[in-house]
């Protein structure tokens, strides 16, 4: 069962010819911190482009019930008139995030160093995920937590009053828990300092420089060390979301699998941190260009175009770039299946503690499909069958996982027999548009 409500058992068929402009939503991390961060300025920041999925409307709702005033407006922008930092309110209800672990977790962060206490809870799926990565380094500033075993949600916080700053070593690479490090340390005096020892998404670090935040980086022996001055008056801003990548690999993949497609996909941000599909991809042998590169909001944005790439083979992606896609690799393991020989993706075990375990998700299901995969801890392999010559036919489990399910919408377009998932309801937390934008590219996508 979707954790939003009764299940949307969901079917796609083999299509041919996918064409057009492909509009994906705004990107989703930008999002977040959009609001996040707009709550934490003084005075009112605008922001257009904003992913109006329910993850991000959740962060919404967070942010007024900390005292912030959200707005929509008629032309479809957004407004924050933030409380400054430190000034969250303690909320009168329980925190409900959704299926959100970026929400959770970074809404946390920015609360942890305030004087409040908030419980937050989720959906069937986001209460399943480990959140002790981010408490940990929390309780450092002086925050406390009481959870469920295994610090796991519903779970209740209590801000620190008299916060410290703390340097923290981060144990797996992850945005997330840099991310919540660096909120909690904007209410805290000094120097808070983070070193990740492979480099993550910076969307944080590029957001808090824009907003007035005192914050450097330098790469060392050590790994990336982000060094972020306490206490600052955050200055409202006027942000223009990018198209999230994340969401862009879809109709990308889709393009590139199913004969006779040619798909534009404007407004894309391409930060390094988040681009390694686009590079993967590449290498593989697809026919996927970058036009009109530029720079928007600090951020480098192009229109790429994907055409049907026939000849795609297998290849080794660097371990070093995962952290760059972590959540592009379900989509990717659609098109190793359709690409010659093996595709091999190694030090990807965060995987497993996703929405869902991606990798054992995504295994299972390409094998019901008539797909060879192996799997360990923190590696899988895919062995190709060239494009057209997937068997299909298998209806697969989403786990409560959007990614999952739309992974599982690109497969069938390409192979003999169509190819089902139990629940496509997960996809309205990231890619709301989903169902339209792909029709209006002609692909068969159908509620069964």
């Amino acid at each position: 069962m979707s954790g939003h409500g009764t299940p949307i058992p969901m079917t796609s068929y083999k299509s041919t010819g996918l064409s057009g402009v492909a509009d994906v939503p705004g990107d989703k991390s930008i999002s977040h911190r959009s609001l996040i961060l707009g709550a934490m300025a003084v005075g009112e920041t605008k922001i257009t482009g904003l992913l109006e999925g329910e993850d991000v409307l959740d962060t919404a709702k967070a942010m007024q019930a900390f005292g912030a005033e959200v707005t929509k407006h008629d032309d479809g922008s957004w407004s924050v008139h933030g409380v400054g930092v430190g000034g969250f309110a303690e909320p009168d209800q329980v925190i409900d995030c959704g299926n959100s672990g970026t929400g959770v977790r970074l809404i946390m962060g920015a609360m942890a160093t305030c004087p409040i206490s908030v419980t937050f809870t989720g959906d069937a799926s986001l209460n399943k995920r480990p959140m002790a990565r981010v408490t940990d380094p929390l309780a450092l500033f002086g925050a406390q937590t009481v959870g469920r075993s295994g610090g796991r949600l519903p779970m209740t916080i209590v801000g620190a009053d008299s916060p410290v700053p703390v340097k923290y070593t981060v144990p797996v690479p992850s945005a997330q828990v840099k991310s919540a490090v660096l909120l909690a340390g904007l209410n805290a005096p000094g120097q808070t300092v983070v070193i990740e020892q492979e480099a993550t998404r910076d969307h944080t670090e590029r957001m808090l420089a824009g907003f007035g935040a005192k914050i450097s980086t330098e790469e060392t022996n050590d790994g990336r060390v982000i060094t972020l001055t306490g206490q600052p008056e955050l200055k409202p801003q006027t942000i223009a979301v990018p198209r999230d990548p994340s969401s862009a690999a879809f109709p990308v993949c889709a393009a590139l699998i199913t004969e006779g497609s040619d798909v534009l996909v404007p407004n894309i941000g391409l930060n390094p941190t988040r681009a390694g599909l686009f590079d993967t991809l590449r290498e593989m042998g697809a026919d996927l260009t970058y036009e009109h590169l530029r720079e928007e909001g600090g951020e480098p944005v192009a229109d790429l175009r994907a055409k049907y790439s026939p000849n795609m083979k297998g290849i080794e992606v660097p371990e070093w770039r995962a952290a760059s896609m972590i959540d592009e690799y379900p989509v990717l393991s659609v098109v190793a299946a359709n690409a010659e020989g093996q595709t091999v993706m190694r030090g990807v075990k965060e995987l497993r503690v996703k929405e869902s375990d991606r990798i054992d998700a995504m295994a299972t299901g390409l094998r019901a499909n008539g797909v060879e995969v192996e799997e360990g801890e923190d590696w899988w392999i895919v062995t190709g069958k060239g494009i057209g010559n997937v068997p299909g036919g298998a209806t697969c489990e989403s786990h409560l996982d959007h990614r999952i399910a739309m992974s599982f919408m690109v497969l069938g377009l390409s192979t003999k027999a169509p190819v089902s998932v139990d629940d496509g309801g997960p996809i309205a937390t990231s890619f709301p548009i989903f169902e339209p934008l792909m029709a209006q590219l002609g692909a068969d996508v159908r509620r069964s």
